[in-house]
């Protein structure tokens, strides 16, 4: 990925291509933004990286996928949970078969902030058709400050084994949930800070770390792309108490995920159980 690269004439046709080529446009448009922008400012940069991410993948989904529904972190009504039967009519991603869901720019804080290479674009494709239970059917995370992007359309490799080593596993590097130490202790596992949902997740992907265990806040567009291509990798995605990811939900909120090597899976998810009180689902309302 090159900032200075000009923009391709003509996306992809598939679902999987597109979503890499979108993200990746969008990482190279934070790019430009970081460098002209500076750190001086890093409020205005925030503004600035997430206006622009959003408005090119906006603008690009409208052009080339423009049957399908929207679900961005920058829409004015994203955070909103709906409810049937209430005055105001419900968004059309609700109703729709085919909804992309998309975070512009995943690790605010870390783009602001000079060197850091933590964070991402995330761009998913729910499909209401899908067998799978969180029904992502395409997805990529662009790490632009890495120079590299990863999308179910071509899958990386499936980690190795832990086999008789540490576990790695990801935290925030400024907000680690209080559980996170007593859960590493338990299952015998190092604690690896980084910065973004997204980040943490391609770690998995890539096998940089283990697993990524997440508890107290997130919503859909922060998981969905991750999800996607971590699915497509072979490895293990659920909420912390073992039940399906879903998407496209009247309430965005998705407050807790696991994902790791398949063999974590049960021995991370029995310790969760001696750690957190866990927090229920969401109601569902899109089918």
């Amino acid at each position: 990925m090159n900032v200075l690269e000009p923009p391709r004439s003509a996306a992809p046709a598939s679902d999987g291509s597109f979503a890499a080529w979108l993200a990746d446009r969008a990482g190279r448009l934070l790019l430009h933004v970081r460098a002209t922008h500076g750190h001086h400012d890093p409020e205005a940069l925030k503004r600035a990286g997430d206006r622009a991410s959003h408005q090119l993948l906006r603008d690009e989904l409208a052009r080339h996928r423009g049957a399908d529904a929207v679900l961005s972190e920058e829409d004015d009504d994203a955070r909103q949970a709906w409810a049937t039967g209430t005055v105001t009519p419900l968004p059309e991603r609700l109703g729709a078969d085919r909804v992309w869901i998309v975070d512009p720019l995943d690790g605010t804080r870390e783009f602001s902030e000079p060197g850091r290479t933590d964070w991402a674009v995330h761009v998913a494709l729910w499909q209401r058709t899908a067998p799978t239970e969180h029904r992502l059917v395409a997805g990529a995370i662009a790490l632009p400050a890495q120079l590299r992007t990863l999308g179910t359309e071509t899958p990386p490799a499936p980690p190795p084994t832990v086999g008789g080593r540490t576990i790695r596993l990801a935290a925030s590097r400024s907000r680690p949930p209080a559980f996170l130490a007593a859960l590493a202790d338990e299952v015998g596992a190092e604690l690896v800070p980084m910065g973004s949902a997204g980040a943490k997740i391609a770690a998995v992907i890539t096998g940089e770390v283990d697993a990524y265990v997440h508890a107290g806040g997130q919503y859909e567009w922060d998981s969905a792309a991750p999800v996607a291509v971590a699915t497509a990798t072979g490895l293990h995605a659920s909420r912390i108490d073992g039940s399906a990811l879903t998407y496209n939900e009247a309430d965005p909120r998705l407050p807790d995920l696991v994902v790791c090597r398949p063999e974590l899976a049960a021995p991370l998810l029995a310790a969760l159980r001696h750690h957190l009180t866990l927090v229920p689902a969401p109601a569902t309302a899109a089918g």
